[in-house]
């Protein structure tokens, strides 16, 4: 069972695309808007508690193909055990986070448009 709210995790894809497109599109300039979304993104991830890391992890492996959605606690208890690097460090090194943790939500049956939607409807 998931230990992340989906919420959290669209606020982590909804920045990882940020960041992708910033790195994309400002890093030969410079762009000091990367550095902004670079660093809320590192320091969300890396404000989420022990178990949130570790299912958002999970999420991204199940995304990769690493884990099937039905391996789901296994996945989580191994992110836990073979954690070596700081979570935000290792989610933000994977180039394509966005889109494996969209594929992860997807694999278990969690729309990954619908959280991400909730998230940017105006209140």
């Amino acid at each position: 069972m998931l230990q992340i709210a989906t919420d959290k995790i669209a606020h982590v894809i909804i920045r990882a695309r940020d960041y992708d497109s910033g790195v994309n599109a400002w890093a030969h300039q410079g762009g000091g808007r990367q550095h902004g979304t670079r660093t809320e993104l590192h320091d969300f991830i890396e404000g989420l508690n022990e178990d949130e890391q570790a299912s958002l992890v999970a999420v991204m492996w199940i995304g990769r193909d690493s884990f099937d959605a039905a391996e789901l606690d296994e996945a989580i208890r191994t992110a836990r055990h073979e954690r070596t690097v700081p979570t935000e460090d290792y989610l933000m090194g994977e180039p394509r986070l966005a889109d494996l943790l969209e594929a992860g939500l997807e694999a278990l049956g969690i729309s990954p448009e619908d959280a991400e939607d909730d998230l940017q409807r105006p209140v």
